[in-house]
């Protein structure tokens, strides 16, 4: 589990959970940054956050500017994700059980996928995909933040 740099100096594969986790996070990404896209080529709308702009309208909960939803729903991926890679990557430089760190990544990931298509993308984009992935994902930041601190402890003195 090493590959060599330079000159031929082996050097471990120390990430190899967060990498692995990185094709489905970046996968789904590209689906939520397309939609995005979509809704600008459909309705002609190259720039602002919303297709009635001269309203200054987002809709409504069960009516929602199409633009807007998609948007949110990209911008809500992008404030959550990267940071909880980061903190994956250092629990794992750090010695973490790759097993829970699996687990962990497996449960955020179906987490952000259901607080969109379940929950912004349903029923008055209220649905219950919103509710349980939002606080599951802040449930996986301050698990993964406590599980990292417990791991360097001993730096501390305990």
């Amino acid at each position: 589990m090493s590959s060599t740099i330079g000159l031929g100096v082996p050097v471990p594969k120390m990430l190899p959970v967060t990498g692995v986790w990185t094709v489905p996070f970046t996968a789904y990404l590209l689906l939520l940054s397309n939609r995005v896209v979509y809704q600008r080529v459909k309705n002609s709308q190259w720039i602002g956050d919303k297709l009635n702009a001269e309203k200054n309208t987002t809709g409504n909960a069960e009516n929602p500017d199409p633009l807007f939803l998609e948007g949110r729903c990209h911008m809500n991926f992008l404030e959550n994700v990267p940071l909880a890679f980061i903190l994956t990557a250092i629990a794992e430089l750090n010695g973490a059980n790759r097993t829970v760190l699996n687990y962990a990544m497996a449960a955020l990931f179906a987490l952000r996928v259901g607080h969109v298509e379940v929950g912004l993308r349903g029923k008055g984009t209220m649905a219950s995909g919103r509710p349980i992935g939002l606080f599951g994902t802040q449930g996986f930041m301050a698990g993964m933040a406590m599980y990292t601190a417990y791991l360097v402890k001993g730096y501390w003195g305990y």
